[in-house]
């Protein structure tokens, strides 16, 4: 899938997501990359070799103190190659990067996996 179409379908995703969860998009970037850095797998908790399709970066909303402590933007990576290469047909993608986005800024929120599943944004 080209790179374009692919970003296509983040925007759309990006335009139907809940209104509690869009309402974080004016703070939170939202970054494609091709591939995860050993540095982000070791972070996120997985091995080299597991697949990773989205990681939240920066501070969790309920954790910031003042807008003035945090050096580096909050954002949400897509790992597009992950996400083609284990969901090939556009509806499934579409649906795979819903669940993505909706899970990492889930953590944005400061929600805890099991929040994260109760609320159906696993």
């Amino acid at each position: 899938m080209k790179q374009d179409l692919f970003q296509r379908v983040v925007d759309e995703v990006l335009a139907d997501l809940p209104p509690e969860l869009s309402q974080a998009l004016g703070t939170v970037q939202i970054v494609v990359r091709g591939a995860p850095t050993r540095e982000e797998l070791k972070r996120s908790g997985m091995e080299e070799g597991e697949v990773l399709y989205g990681l939240f970066e920066g501070v969790a909303l309920p954790d910031k103190t003042s807008a003035g402590d945090q050096t580096l933007p909050d954002r949400v990576i897509l790992y597009r190659r992950a996400l083609e290469d284990d969901f090939p047909g556009l509806k499934d993608l579409k649906r795979e990067i819903r669940t993505t986005l909706t899970h990492e800024l889930g953590h944005f929120f400061g929600m805890d996996e099991d929040e994260i599943e109760k609320r159906g944004y696993a």
